[in-house]
C-alpha cells in the first residue's frame, strides 16, 4: 500500500502562531497514523495580492508555481484557519487564489480537484475561529477538494496551548490529533 501524502499550513505568518500549534499537533496525529506530512510555511512563498493584470503580463509568481506542485504532488490537505472578522485569513485566500489559476496543457483547478482536507482554527475569541471555517469550507469546496466532516476550532488559544506547545485540555489535544489521524486514515482507504 502507497503511504498516503498530507500537505500541512496555516493560514497565519505569525511566528508563534495559535494555528501553527494547533497544526503541529494534527499532523502529529496523521504521521502516527502513516502518513507522510510536509509542513509548509507560507513565508517562504511571498505573493503579491492576486492581480489579474499582472498575472497577464508575468504569468504565475515563481512562489505559486513552486506550491502549486507540491499540493499537486500530495494527496490531502490540513489547514489551520484563523479568523480575521468572521472570515478567512487574506493570506490563505491569495494562496488559494494564485494556486487556482490554470496554467497551459494542465487540468483546472489541478492543485485542488479531488483532494481531501480537514479543517482547524484557533481564535482568542470565544468560537474558535469557528465562523472563519465556514468560508474556508466553502470555498475549497466549491474548487474540488473535498473536505471532511471533523473538524476542530479551539476557543480563548491565548489560554489553550502548554509551553510545549501542545493542548493544555487532553479533550481538545486528542481531538486535534484525531483529525490528522482521520486524515490520513481515510486517504490510506482511498489509496487502497
Amino acid at each position: 500500500m502507497t503511504t498516503p501524502t498530507i500537505l500541512a499550513w496555516a493560514g497565519s505568518n505569525r511566528r508563534d502562531s495559535f494555528n501553527r500549534k494547533l497544526l503541529r499537533i494534527a499532523a502529529q496525529g496523521a504521521e502516527d497514523a502513516g502518513a507522510k506530512v510536509t509542513l509548509l510555511d507560507l513565508r517562504d512563498f511571498p505573493l503579491p495580492l492576486y492581480d489579474a493584470e499582472m498575472e497577464a503580463a508575468e504569468g504565475l509568481p515563481e512562489p505559486a508555481t513552486r506550491l502549486k506542485r507540491l499540493m499537486v504532488e500530495h494527496d490531502g490537505f490540513l489547514i489551520a484557519s484563523p479568523e480575521y472578522n468572521s472570515s478567512i485569513s487574506p493570506l490563505l485566500k491569495n494562496t488559494i487564489d494564485w494556486v487556482s489559476r490554470p496554467v497551459a496543457n494542465e487540468p483546472p483547478l489541478v492543485a485542488f480537484q479531488n483532494k481531501l482536507a480537514t479543517l482547524m482554527s484557533a481564535s482568542p475569541g470565544g468560537l474558535g475561529g469557528l465562523r472563519g471555517l465556514v468560508h474556508v469550507r466553502s470555498i475549497l469546496g466549491n474548487i474540488g477538494v473535498i473536505v471532511l466532516p471533523g473538524q476542530l476550532a479551539v476557543a480563548k488559544a491565548h489560554e489553550a496551548f502548554a509551553p510545549d506547545g501542545s493542548l493544555a485540555d487532553p479533550k481538545q489535544q486528542a481531538a486535534a490529533k484525531g483529525l490528522g489521524d482521520a486524515l490520513a486514515k481515510f486517504l490510506a482507504k482511498v489509496k487502497a
